[in-house]
C-alpha cells in the first residue's frame, strides 16, 4: 500500500510538472487569486467563463487549471476582507471581522501573512487527507448500485439546499427547476424529444456552458452595475511585517490546526464546503479562547482559523467528486460539468480508467499551493492597486469574455441568446433572494438522477421498495427525511436560522 501510494504520487508529480501543466496550473492559481482579490464575479463565475478555453486542452490540463482557480480564490479572498472589509469570496466573510480591525490598527501585514501561511499549511494537510481518503472511498463506491447512487444524490442535493442561506422551500423550488431544465431534450431511454416546446434549439437539451455563464457571469455583471456608485475604502496604511512574529505564531498555531481538521471534515460532507467551515471554525476558536472578548477587535486567531478552515475544506471538497462522482458544492458541480464535457466521468472508476487525471490534479494542487504562497506575499502591493480599478472598467471585459465563450461553446448565436436569457433569469432570481446553488447542482446532476432512478426501477421490475431494501440507500433516504422535517418543524427551523446567522 505504502509503496503503491508513493509511486502514484511520484507519477502524479511527473504529470503536474510537465511544462504545459505547470503553466496552466500557474495561470489557474493566478486567476483564482485575482478573482478572489476583485470583489465581484468569484470562482464559480470565473470557472464558468473560462470553461470554453479548456476545450482545446487535454482533460488533465484543463482540470488542473480550473481546480487552480477554485483553491486560488480562497487565498485571494482574504486580501479584500482584510484591506477593505469586503469579502472577495463568501468563505472569507468571517475574515472581515478581525482582519479589517487588524488593518485599522496598522497590522495589515501580519494579518495578510498569517492568512497566507495558514492557507498554505491547511491546503497542504488537506491534500494529504485527500490522497488517503479518496482511494478507499472509491473502492467502497464500486459496490454501489443504482439505488444507492440515487439516494446519495438526493442526500447531497438536499444537504446543499438545507445549508444554503434563505428559505429551504425556495431552495427546493430551485432544485426542482434545475432538474426540470436538465430533462429538456432527448429521453435517455426512449429517445423521444421532451419539454422542447417546439423550439428546435432545445431538442438537444440545454448546453451547460451558456447556462452557467448566464446564471453566474451575466447576472453578476447586472447586479454589480447597480452598485457602480459604491466606493471601496482601502485602508491607508503601510503594509509591512508580512512575516508573522513569534508571538503571532504562538497565538495562531493551534487555531490553524483546529481549523484545518474542522475544514477537512466539513469539506467532505455534501453541502458543507468552505463557507460553513470558516463560520464554524471562527465560532469554535471564540469558544476555546481564554480571551473571547478580543474577537471582533483584531484577534489574529480570528484570521488564522477561518482562513485555514476554508482552504482545507476546498481540498476536501474534491473527495466526493473524485471518489463518488457527486459534487458537494456549486463549484464542484461546475467542475463535474467540465469533466463530462471532456468525456471523463469522475467516480469510483476514475483511478482505474484515468489515473493521470486524479494523480496529476492532486500533485498539481501541491504545486499550486506552493505557487500561491510565492504569489501572495510578494505581490500584495499589486493586489492593492488592482482593488482601485473601478468596476465600470471591468464589466465590459467580463461581458466580452461571456459572449466569446458562449459563441465558442455552441459555434452559433443560439448559445449567445441562451446565455443572455439565463443571465436575465439569474439576475431576477438573485434579486428575489433565490439561491442559485441548488439550481445549478440539480441541473448538473439531473441526468444522473434520472439514469439511476430508472435503472433501479427496471432492475426491481418497477418496485420502489428497492430503495428501502438496500441499507446504504435506506440510510441516505432517512437523512433526506430528517432534512425535510427540519424545514417544517418550528424548533429545528429556528436552530437552522440561528446557525446561518453565525
Amino acid at each position: 500500500m505504502g509503496v503503491d501510494l508513493f509511486s502514484s504520487i511520484i507519477y502524479g508529480f511527473s504529470i503536474a510538472l510537465q511544462p504545459s501543466n505547470l503553466l496552466f496550473c500557474f495561470i489557474g492559481v493566478f486567476l483564482g487569486t485575482l478573482v478572489g482579490v476583485l470583489p465581484g464575479i468569484g470562482p464559480v463565475g470565473t470557472i464558468a467563463l473560462l470553461l470554453p478555453l479548456t476545450f482545446k486542452l487535454s482533460p488533465v490540463t484543463g482540470i488542473i487549471m480550473l481546480a487552480g482557480i477554485y483553491y486560488g480564490s480562497m487565498y485571494g479572498g482574504s486580501t479584500t476582507s482584510i484591506l477593505i472589509n469586503i469579502p472577495g469570496e463568501t468563505s472569507s466573510v468571517v475574515t472581515c471581522l478581525d482582519g479589517y480591525q487588524m488593518a485599522l490598527q496598522g497590522r495589515a501585514g501580519p494579518a495578510l501573512g498569517i492568512a497566507a501561511f495558514g492557507s498554505f499549511i491547511a491546503g497542504t494537510i488537506g491534500l494529504v487527507g485527500l490522497v488517503l481518503v479518496a482511494n478507499p472511498l472509491a473502492d467502497l463506491a464500486v459496490k454501489f448500485g443504482p439505488a444507492e447512487y440515487f439516494s446519495i444524490l438526493c442526500l447531497g442535493l438536499l444537504a446543499l439546499t438545507f445549508l444554503s442561506q434563505g428559505s429551504v422551500l425556495r431552495g427546493l423550488a430551485m432544485a426542482s427547476l434545475g432538474i426540470f431544465l436538465s430533462l429538456m431534450g432527448q429521453d435517455l431511454v426512449t429517445g423521444t424529444i421532451r419539454f422542447s416546446f417546439g423550439v428546435s434549439q432545445l431538442e438537444g437539451g440545454l448546453d451547460l456552458v451558456p447556462v452557467m455563464m448566464g446564471l453566474f457571469g451575466i447576472s453578476e455583471v447586472l447586479l454589480n452595475v447597480e452598485k457602480l456608485r459604491d466606493e471601496r475604502h482601502i485602508v491607508r496604511t503601510e503594509i509591512k511585517n508580512l512575516l508573522p512574529s513569534k508571538s503571532d505564531w504562538r497565538q495562531s498555531a493551534v487555531p490553524i490546526v483546529r481549523g484545518t481538521l474542522l475544514g477537512f471534515l466539513l469539506g467532505t460532507l455534501p453541502g458543507g464546503g468552505a463557507i460553513l467551515a470558516s463560520f464554524f471554525s471562527y465560532t469554535m476558536e471564540k469558544k476555546f479562547s481564554k480571551h473571547p472578548e478580543t474577537f471582533g477587535q483584531g484577534a489574529i486567531e480570528g484570521v488564522a482559523a477561518p482562513e485555514s478552515a476554508n482552504n482545507s475544506a476546498s481540498s476536501a471538497a474534491f473527495i466526493p467528486l473524485f471518489s463518488l462522482g457527486i459534487p458537494g458544492t456549486m463549484t464542484m458541480a461546475i467542475l463535474l460539468g467540465a469533466f463530462i464535457i471532456h468525456g471523463v466521468q469522475p467516480g469510483p472508476l476514475l483511478l482505474a480508467q484515468h489515473p493521470e487525471i486524479f494523480w496529476g490534479t492532486v500533485a498539481s494542487m501541491y504545486v499550486g499551493n506552493a505557487l500561491l504562497l510565492v504569489l501572495n506575499l510578494p505581490l500584495i502591493g499589486i493586489w492593492v492597486k488592482l482593488l482601485k480599478v473601478p468596476y465600470k472598467t471591468l464589466f465590459p471585459l467580463i461581458l466580452f469574455f461571456c459572449l466569446v465563450g458562449a459563441y465558442s461553446a455552441s459555434t452559433d448565436t443560439s448559445g449567445v441568446y441562451m446565455m443572455l436569457i439565463f443571465g436575465v433569469i439569474g439576475y431576477v432570481l438573485r434579486k428575489l433572494s433565490y439561491e442559485l446553488a441548488p439550481l445549478i447542482l440539480a441541473f448538473v446532476l439531473g441526468p444522473m438522477f434520472e439514469r439511476n432512478l430508472r435503472q433501479a426501477l427496471i432492475i426491481s421490475d418497477g418496485s420502489p421498495m428497492v430503495f428501502l431494501t438496500h441499507p446504504i440507500s435506506l440510510g441516505a433516504l432517512i437523512l433526506c427525511l430528517l432534512f425535510l422535517l427540519s424545514a417544517v418543524l418550528p424548533s429545528l427551523k429556528r436552530k437552522r436560522e440561528a446557525a446561518m446567522r453565525g
